[in-house]
């Protein structure tokens, strides 16, 4: 049985779709779900695994699990080395990030995992297709794309193609004690995804440039000072691994990433 945590977000969902669809028996977590929310078949726990009393429900007859943290997880102080004991054994896959390789965010996680789980595989995804989210309100309202560093390129990915890439991991043997950097097929500015957008949704869009104050300052709404600080040195000085596109998508898939015009296409109607 594989135990998907995180299930309501943009990559446990599509994974526990994906497995369900392979005929897989899948536990979905998450501190918010309902059966409403997955398909026929699958379990849902609904929990928290910042609260170590609650972990053993989680795992119950788990040999497989996707673990995902959050900076709720961190935040509430919690042990990723007690959430993989309470995993008893299981083969665990860990959604880090690209910046944990490149020297950005800590490797605690990681570290954890690897010294606890007797099976383990990592996967670092660079940034995530879906960022371009929190544009929707201000392209719904002005048809206008906001943002620092126009012209700087990265390779962002697809979260389906990480949740295919777990999904294979998870179901196939070979992967014990390796890490995925996980990116889009090819490097994009925001200004190219402002006009991936725009000929997604039929209209054109305005691109107005941020200075890095101005992003400080809104991301600083929702983002801790350290994470604001490592996002505009990932977005604005990114180094060369970070703006290579990694093999490792295609090697674990055995075709390309997604591009992020296609990731448009599929996800225009959020913006209309």
């Amino acid at each position: 049985m594989i135990v998907v945590t995180g299930a309501t977000g943009n990559v446990g969902r599509l994974l526990v779709e994906t497995l369900a669809a392979a005929g897989e028996e899948v536990t979905a977590v998450s501190r918010r779900i309902s059966p409403s929310e997955v398909p026929d078949g699958v379990r849902t726990v609904r929990a928290d695994l910042a609260r170590a009393d609650g972990l053993k429900e989680v795992f119950d007859g788990a040999d497989r699990v996707f673990l995902l943290t959050s900076g709720e997880f961190l935040g509430a102080g919690g042990d990723v080395a007690e959430v993989v004991a309470a995993a008893d054994g299981a083969r665990i896959v860990l959604l880090s990030s690209q910046g944990v390789g490149t020297g950005r965010h800590a490797p605690a996680y990681e570290e954890a995992v690897k010294a606890s789980s007797p099976e383990w595989t990592v996967l670092r995804p660079g940034g995530f297709a879906s960022n371009a989210f929190q544009w929707a309100p201000a392209i719904r309202a002005d048809r206008v794309v906001a943002a620092p560093f126009g012209d700087v390129e990265l390779p962002v990915i697809d979260p389906a193609d990480i949740a295919d890439v777990a999904a294979a991991v998870l179901r196939e043997s070979g992967h014990h004690g390796r890490s995925y950097v996980l990116t889009g097929p090819e490097p994009i500015s925001p200004r190219r995804q402002a006009a991936d957008l725009g000929a997604a949704l039929g209209e054109p869009l305005r691109f107005a440039e941020l200075s890095e104050d101005e992003a400080r300052a809104a991301m600083s709404a929702f983002m801790p000072p350290v994470v604001v600080e490592a996002t505009l040195a990932i977005l604005g000085r990114p180094t060369e691994d970070e703006q290579r596109v990694s093999p490792d998508v295609e090697k674990v898939l055995g075709r390309p990433g997604r591009t992020f015009a296609d990731w448009a296409t599929r996800n225009a109607a959020a913006f209309k």
